[in-house]
């Protein structure tokens, strides 16, 4: 088990062997998960635009169109 200090900002160093044991580098980024008495951070290796493309629609989408009516209604 590898421990870590959180500093006076709240940042922790990631080590090294756990850095390269995940294939984590300057400026990747990490979700951090809360349950319970536990953080996990987990490596974000995909986007939402990163799946693009992965659902075969029948006609060409307008995403400005979509964003939005997501934007009008995450807004009511």
């Amino acid at each position: 088990m590898l421990t870590v200090k959180i500093g006076r900002r709240g940042q922790i160093t990631v080590p090294r062997t756990i850095r390269r044991q995940l294939g984590l580098k300057e400026g990747d980024s990490l979700a951090i998960i809360s349950s319970e008495n536990q953080v996990i951070l987990r490596p974000l290796t995909q986007t939402l635009l990163d799946l693009r493309g992965s659902i075969p629609v029948e006609e060409p989408q307008d995403f400005e169109e979509i964003r939005k009516r997501v934007i009008a209604s995450r807004g009511r």
